[in-house]
């Protein structure tokens, strides 16, 4: 294989100053003292250099002496020497009655073969509006995060209050009737309220979800249970973590069915334990709610779903998930099961439709 035959330093000199002159980013041509034997024009107009001052001089002469920077000296020696090269070194310029300037520089020795002499290629690239830029945008997203975050919080204390005024309302009002559905719907907008609150205190886009149910379950028995030693909610969970949105509707599923075992599972001041659990394997996952109280009544297969039934199914649908309800012996076992793959075939079904 022939040796490559080194260009003539005439040569090497004429190809750099080439590069330099059709140059449309900021670029200078040192030799090995540093001296400048060419600057682009786009340096010259960006930096209000003089092009007729511009060359053979050493890069720490050039203007009223901005350039004249100790650690960008020591790293271009060292770049000519080939022991170094700069790869983004970032640096203020700073200039008499002006604002100071980000810049980054790169510089590279160019190999033009031992015989010829060294020379360094020097481009520089003014950063300041990219930098301004990208401040003023994350102090947006900062401030948008601090808007929401106030929100959410406000959000959280009205439902708070309105949970009060309907609980307040349940106890004045004549009705039996009407008294459980005030409580119903007291329970129902307190739980959404502790939602909301988790949700405003994560600043992570996933939610942890043990922790989540379990201030969620100890918001309902502190709304709904009277006597804790008499019944109890416990919650068992991996350590899975879903996005909020999916969060959201897990929650207002548990919600529901703590309810409706709250309602239905223990009459008469019965003992009992309501068990909230989630395991998840890879991308399907079951969210359970089950009690050792009363159990499914015997006509259980006639009777017309309630306000909770129907919420926990929407809720599920929207989840891709089905629903599965068995008699524990004793106690009711409600499961909320994602399977992948029946995700896709309901997906293709209702895409079909």
């Amino acid at each position: 294989m022939a040796s490559q035959t080194p260009l003539h330093p005439d040569a090497a000199d004429s190809l750099a100053l080439a590069i330099v002159e059709h140059s449309e980013a900021p670029l200078l041509l040192l030799d090995a003292q540093l001296n400048v034997i060419a600057a682009s024009a786009s340096f010259c107009r960006c930096f209000q250099i003089d092009p007729a001052k511009a060359t053979s001089r050493p890069i720490f002469e050039l203007g009223a002496g901005e350039w004249n920077a100790r650690k960008l000296t020591s790293l271009l020696k060292a770049t000519c020497a080939g022991t170094a090269d700069i790869d983004a070194y970032e640096m203020d310029l700073k200039r008499a009655r002006q604002d100071p300037r980000r810049l980054v520089i790169k510089a590279r020795r160019l190999g033009f073969g031992e015989a010829n002499p060294a020379r360094v290629m020097v481009t520089i690239c003014d950063v300041t509006d990219a930098r301004i830029a990208e401040k003023l945008k994350d102090d947006l997203l900062r401030e948008k995060a601090i808007l929401l975050q106030e929100v959410q919080h406000r959000v959280a204390n009205s439902l708070q209050i309105i949970a009060s005024v309907l609980l307040q309302s349940a106890r004045r009002v004549q009705s039996d009737e009407t008294r459980v559905h005030l409580r119903d719907a007291h329970s129902r907008v307190l739980s959404i309220a502790t939602v909301q609150k988790h949700l405003s205190a994560s600043r992570l886009g996933d939610v942890e979800l043990e922790p989540y149910f379990a201030q969620l379950c100890a918001s309902l028995s502190a709304s709904m249970i009277s006597d804790p030693d008499q019944l109890s909610i416990e919650v068992h969970a991996d350590s899975s973590a879903v996005h909020a949105d999916v969060s959201v509707s897990l929650g207002l599923i548990v919600t529901e069915l703590v309810i409706n075992s709250l309602k239905h599972a223990f009459p008469g001041g019965r003992r009992g334990k309501i068990l909230v659990g989630y395991q998840a394997h890879g991308p399907n996952w079951t969210l359970s709610v089950g009690d050792d109280g009363v159990g499914m009544p015997a006509d259980s297969g006639s009777t017309t779903a309630g306000l909770g039934t129907s919420i926990v199914e929407a809720l599920a649908k929207q989840l891709h998930a089905r629903v599965k309800v068995a008699d524990a012996r004793p106690g009711t076992d409600v499961r909320v099961i994602h399977n992948q793959i029946s995700a896709v075939e309901d997906g293709r079904t209702r895409a079909a439709v």
